[in-house]
């Protein structure tokens, strides 16, 4: 699958494709109007803060608890379920005198339940496309997060400017609202995709087998720790350039946005091997030229570049499918989204504390440099994962031509 006409047309893709786009937008409508009214409340820049990205980092305990569900619920019901739970939370969000630790405690209940929700999704992904489709899917739905991301941000300003922030609430569980109504009526009905109830003693069991191969592992901490690293460099825009850090955002969100297309749609497989190295260091090379401070173009220009890196996670996603049973891909696909968001704020935090003992552009360095040499570390394991994914790749298409021809060659039926 090599066009986005192709994928488009695969029955279910496009009902699936709303839902993602409509969660995303609510996500981001109803975090800045929950960060503004928790400001306007206690005058709190960290509460503010929490209030608008605490759900990230508590997609840990999720990760630790719950997702042995993603691929044991059935994924429509899942998925159609969940994002009712967030609009209905959501709204209760925006009640005129909800105590501060009440709204806290909704988002760590949402952050928990994230976890669950990316493991249904992206497993359910896999459900709808053949694995060679999952490249270019994923690409599309990067775009479309990133499109939302920043729509909702600009339309969640402008409602809380002329509804206020509780009605921005609304409109964002109305938003999730949507996502149910489209996932239950444009998807399909699928059985779960693995048996047993799932727990917290099943989540960690499957967690453990998944760390269990060293080829999965080498690949987990390449999706997480590189792409942690450098959104903490991305954390510190607005101490390093006041003025300019929304258009600092605006060319990192460009240069993911030409990443996505480049690795999704226009690389064959044998240029995406030949890039997936290149296209990590990538990531964070750039960043070492913003100790020096450069001028706005240069300094625009490298952090462009840096972020078409972050593609590489679309190739190591790849590699993780190739080396995960179809029936694990849930779980698989949800941990990495987990540990992933979990290390944006612990790089975050870091960049912050280096940034607060030094400068800026120095702690963007410092980050950078250790991003190289994770990268650098984890090369050799790479490598390897990189070959073990294309033999069991080769592997399975072999089943499924064997399994073709005998079905072709078996006797037809009264």
């Amino acid at each position: 699958m090599r066009t986005y006409r192709e994928l488009f047309r695969t029955p279910e893709f496009t009902p699936f494709f709303l839902t993602a786009s409509f969660q995303v937008a609510a996500q981001t409508v109803s975090g800045l109007a929950l960060g503004t009214l928790i400001y306007d409340r206690t005058g709190s820049p960290l509460l503010s803060a929490l209030g608008m990205f605490g759900p990230s980092l508590a997609q840990v305990l999720g990760a630790t608890a719950l997702l042995s569900a993603a691929d044991r619920l059935p994924p429509r019901a899942a998925t159609a379920g969940l994002a009712l739970v967030f609009g209905v939370a959501t709204a209760a969000q925006a009640l005129p005198g909800l105590p501060l630790w009440a709204a806290f405690a909704l988002l760590l209940g949402l952050g928990t339940l994230s976890s669950l929700g990316g493991g249904v999704r992206y497993g359910l992904l896999n459900e709808i496309l053949a694995r060679e489709g999952f490249l270019l899917s994923r690409s599309v739905l990067n775009m479309s997060g990133g499109t939302m991301q920043i729509c909702g941000f600009g339309l969640g300003g402008v409602l809380v400017a002329t509804l206020s922030a509780r009605g921005t609430l609304l409109a964002g569980a109305g938003l999730y609202l949507a996502a149910a109504v489209v996932a239950r009526c444009g998807l399909r009905r699928r059985a779960p995709r693995a048996t047993g109830r799932p727990s917290v003693a099943e989540t960690w069991r499957t967690n453990a087998l998944l760390w269990s191969c060293g080829h999965r592992r080498t690949v987990y901490l390449a999706l997480w720790v590189p792409n942690g690293l450098i959104v903490g460099c991305e954390s510190l825009f607005v101490p390093y350039a006041p003025g300019d850090a929304g258009l600092l955002f605006a060319f990192a969100a460009f240069g993911m946005l030409v990443g996505d297309v480049l690795a999704g749609r226009l690389l064959s497989r044998r240029w995406r091997e030949r890039l997936a190295a290149p296209l990590r260091l990538l990531l964070a090379v750039p960043y070492l030229l913003l100790a020096v401070r450069p001028g706005l173009p240069f300094a625009l220009t490298a952090v462009a570049l840096a972020s078409v890196g972050f593609s590489a996670s679309l190739l190591l996603q790849e590699q993780l499918m190739a080396l995960t049973p179809d029936e694990s891909s849930g779980h698989a696909l949800g941990l990495h989204a987990s540990g992933m968001l979990t290390m944006q704020g612990v790089g975050a935090a870091l960049a912050g504390a280096v940034a607060q003992l030094t400068s800026a552009p120095a702690a963007m360095a410092v980050l950078a440099m250790a991003s190289v040499a994770v990268t650098l570390a984890l090369a050799p394991g790479l490598r390897s994962a990189a070959q073990a994914s294309r033999s069991t790749a080769a592997a399975t298409r072999s089943s499924v031509a064997v399994s073709a021809t005998r079905t072709k060659r078996s006797p037809a039926g009264p």
